[in-house]
């Protein structure tokens, strides 16, 4: 199956919703981590969302030159190419853009798939996100709306942040403390600055004490039970019932009671990547142990092509990030949802 259309993709997030279930949204940095997750998401026979982030589509670019529309372009070209031989439905997304970087990021691939769309071509993309959570509420918005107005005219989704998620991810962070949660008053100013579907449609990543990065059960304090009052506060001023759809951020270390809860109150898309970033790395670092004398030449020797050879320790690392990216659709209970 192909990348997924924008009417397709509406329908995962339908289904997902529903159902009540998400789709693991897995960040990538490479081909080789985009075959891992479309591997996994087959194997789970389920439809997925890939998504790269600022840092990941520098990385992409080339640390020659470091263009991060380059390398999200690149990659989206490649995984339109490659995700036919898979069969299920791939949605792809840019994660996190702030500010600071909507001019060389978000905003020239959201003219990238207009043009593509006035010339009849589906959106290179079908989401982006928004960053807002460093700034005002009142800017946030006002940014939300010039965007969701964009991403609209190409037939996109977007994501908004309306506050903050504690921990660190590409040089943006926030501290851990009682402004993680999103209120039903951010909730309300949300719902009346970008309309519930009617202005576009959008995905909302609110804050219920999310941290990225790595972090021990215990340490932070999950409240996805805020999620239903967030729904239900809107739902009682503007008639409309569960009105949001939902992201998880900063899921590492979730309990599956907190996922549950979490994807019973409007859940449809939970970001994955530290945790895939450990899966694909830890089986390289046993081959390169395992392996010291073969990945090095010691001592005047001439060391193992076999055991250097990068398709030897990266057939390793694909295979170990697809069956994390298996188990993240069992948790989300994604598993076997695919369209057919």
């Amino acid at each position: 199956m192909p990348i997924a259309t924008p009417e397709v993709y509406n329908e995962m997030l339908d289904r997902a919703k529903a159902g009540k279930f998400a789709y693991p949204a897995i960040n990538v940095t490479s081909t080789q981590t985009l075959h891992a997750a479309l591997r996994g998401f087959a194997e789970a026979e389920s439809d997925g969302i890939v998504q790269i982030s600022t840092g990941g589509a520098e990385f992409l670019g080339g640390q020659y030159s470091k263009d991060m529309v380059t390398g999200a372009v690149a990659l989206a070209e490649f995984a339109h190419i490659v995700a036919e031989k898979y069969p299920v439905n791939i949605a792809l997304h840019t994660d996190h853009c702030p500010k600071d970087k909507l001019d060389g990021y978000v905003r020239p691939l959201l003219a990238l798939s207009k043009k593509r769309v006035e010339a009849g071509l589906a959106p290179l993309f079908q989401s982006h996100m928004w960053d807002g959570s460093a700034e005002t509420l009142a800017d946030n918005l006002s940014i939300a709306q010039e965007l969701l107005e964009q991403a609209r005219a190409a037939k996109i989704i977007l994501e908004v942040e309306i506050t903050p998620t504690g921990g660190e991810e590409d040089g943006v962070s926030h501290e851990i403390n009682d402004s993680l949660y999103t209120t039903v008053d951010d909730a309300i100013r949300t719902a009346e600055a970008l309309g519930l579907g009617e202005k576009g449609r959008y995905l909302l990543a609110a804050s219920f004490g999310n941290v990225h990065g790595v972090y021990k059960p215990g340490n932070v304090v999950l409240r996805p039970d805020l999620l239903k009052e967030l729904n239900e506060g809107v739902a009682a001023k503007f008639g409309k019932a569960s009105p949001f759809d939902f992201v998880f951020h900063g899921g590492s270390g979730s309990s599956e009671e907190e996922i549950r809860t979490a994807l019973e109150n409007g859940v449809v898309k939970m970001n994955i990547d530290t945790d895939t970033q450990y899966a694909f790395t830890r089986p390289v670092a046993d081959h390169m142990f395992r392996n010291y004398d073969g990945v090095l030449k010691v001592d005047g020797e001439v060391g193992s092509k076999k055991t250097y050879d990068p398709r030897t320790w990266g057939k390793l690392a694909e295979a170990s990030m697809s069956q994390r990216v298996v188990e993240a659709c069992g948790h989300l209970r994604s598993t076997g949802t695919k369209i057919k």
